[in-house]
């Protein structure tokens, strides 16, 4: 396998695996919280008030996804500058210009999936101010 190919395949692999573990931990964790919730209702056994509060806790700290949703879009947009300049950088080093070129894959990645959550991150606010509530 060349090289190139193999170095951009690691690298999105360990940044897939940074983004989905937690996230997929995260929800195993809540799908398991709620499962035991909903088998103690069935059984007709009443429920801590701690344990309802800190459920509906979650919950509201959820409803506010689109500040997280504009937090991802500026970080990824940063990541996407970043190669952009890094991408400068090399040129300068490599008379060839291949390493600008070559740093222009991940920017243009990058860059697209943080413009598509800082769209996300517009309709939910603009969703957010036209719902009542």
């Amino acid at each position: 396998m060349d090289e190139g190919i193999f170095f951009f395949l690691t690298f999105f692999g360990f940044l897939a695996a940074i983004i989905l573990v937690p996230t997929l931990a995260r929800e195993r964790t809540k799908r398991s919280a709620h499962d035991l919730v909903s088998q103690a209702m069935s059984r007709g056994q009443q429920l801590d008030p701690n344990l309802v509060q800190q459920l509906t806790q979650n919950l509201l700290e959820e409803g506010n996804r689109a500040r997280k949703t504009l937090g991802s879009a500026v970080v990824l947009l940063a990541l996407a500058g970043g190669f952009v300049a890094a991408g400068y950088v090399i040129d300068g080093v490599d008379p060839g210009g291949d390493g600008q070129h070559a740093m222009w894959i991940p920017a243009v990645i990058l860059g697209s999936v943080g413009v598509a959550f800082l769209l996300l991150s517009i309709i939910d606010y603009a969703t957010k101010r036209r719902s009542p509530g």
